[in-house]
């Protein structure tokens, strides 16, 4: 049950901060995507800093999956004594803390830690900001979510490309991020000040862990596969370039940067065609989109036709999140922070995953294989009854 906000809220104390309201949860996703596109931007340089393997760095991503499923427990809890409004506030001041350890930690098990507390941190602070969007979408009527993660896509792409300038200065990730931490901390409490989001606590299920159950399960499926993908593009595709094609290191990166572009561009148009469409057609037939550019990629005599396959994923894959979120947040916190622990599970263990597949069988069968999380995303999504 969504609540109204109360007479004592901040918001309703203040007209000139209630003026400037709506532009507080863009800030909130924009910072997210900074956080995550750092710490994916530097981890090169963190496993070359403490000299981690390939297999090694596969154990240290998964340690990030394992604390998402851990999160459920805590976001849920946070949740429902706190609010989403304070549970942002101070799950996202503890992720910036962890970005920090990450950046520090001088050793492979220190390493394993700090990005097991990465993964509850970021999960319990996605949770609260997609409640509070959803509960914006509810009292509104508006669809907003698809522009959201749009700009949370925007300061991923942000992060990475300030990653990359840090990494050219020779700044090492533990002074990147403690660069980082101050600003965004500030930035942080500036939009937690004028978020108009309810502060009475939710009503959730205090339980170690909760699969979503029912329909709800799908949309944790569609989820789980989504962020799979995304994750496994983002950690690979540049990789797959190079060595299928023999690209530079110049025109490697640009994989992951036309799928994120493409991504960006229609997630910001996402929410007109979900008023239009609907979001179950809408996530359906751009999950085969999806599939078919991933194919093309595995298909193409060049790095250059790869790159349109990868760009065209972008395209397809691009509202999976935003409308799977609406349609779980639409429930309640609980139901939300259910499939929102599946998804960004996925998000950290597909790239290991994928990692293990291109070892074994090679990077075409392994971009392949993301083709086909892509297929059975539409399979799944034809069948949620959630997704409207």
């Amino acid at each position: 049950m969504q609540n109204p906000v109360p007479a004592t809220s901040t918001v309703s104390r203040n007209p000139a901060i209630a003026l400037v309201q709506p532009h507080a949860l863009p800030i909130l996703f924009t910072l997210f995507g900074v956080i995550m596109g750092s710490w994916a931007g530097r981890i090169p340089a963190m496993a070359e800093r403490v000299h981690v393997s390939h297999s090694a760095l596969s154990m240290v991503l998964l340690c990030g999956g394992l604390g998402a499923v851990l999160s459920y427990p805590i976001s849920s809890r946070m949740m429902g004594s706190l609010g989403a409004r304070k549970t942002l506030l101070f799950s996202g001041l503890a992720l910036l803390c962890v970005l920090i350890a990450i950046g520090v930690a001088p050793t492979v098990p220190l390493l394993m830690m700090a990005v097991l507390s990465l993964g509850i941190t970021a999960s319990t602070f996605d949770v609260a900001i997609n409640s509070a969007a959803t509960s914006r979408e509810t009292r509104t009527g508006k669809s907003e979510l698809s522009k959201l993660h749009g700009l949370g896509c925007a300061g991923g792409l942000a992060g990475a490309t300030l990653g990359s300038l840090m990494a050219s200065l020779h700044i090492v990730p533990g002074t990147h991020f403690l660069m980082l931490a101050g600003p965004l901390a500030a930035l942080l409490y500036f939009a937690y000040t004028m978020l108009d989001a309810d502060d009475a606590p939710a009503t959730v299920e205090k339980k170690s862990f909760s699969l979503p159950r029912g329909p709800l399960l799908f949309l944790g499926l569609i989820g789980f596969l989504g962020s799979m993908a995304e994750g496994s593009i983002a950690d690979w595709s540049g990789v797959f370039l190079k060595e299928h094609f023999g690209a530079s290191d110049g025109l490697a990166p640009l994989a992951l940067s036309a799928f994120s572009v493409m991504m960006l561009l229609a997630r910001l148009v996402g929410d007109k065609l979900k008023a239009r469409y609907g979001a179950r057609p809408l996530v359906t037939s751009g999950a085969m989109l999806g599939a078919a550019g991933l194919m093309f990629a595995v298909l193409s005599p060049n790095a250059y036709f790869a790159l349109f396959g990868f760009a065209v994923a972008g395209l397809g894959l691009a509202l999976v999140f935003p409308f799977v979120f609406s349609a779980a947040g639409a429930q309640g916190p609980a139901a939300l922070a259910g499939v929102a622990t599946m998804a960004y599970s996925g998000s950290l263990m597909g790239p290991p995953v994928l990692g293990a597949i291109a070892q074994g069988l090679g990077m075409q069968i392994a971009i392949a294989y993301v083709g086909g999380l892509a297929a059975l995303i539409a399979f799944v999504a034809s069948r949620s009854q959630m997704l409207k």
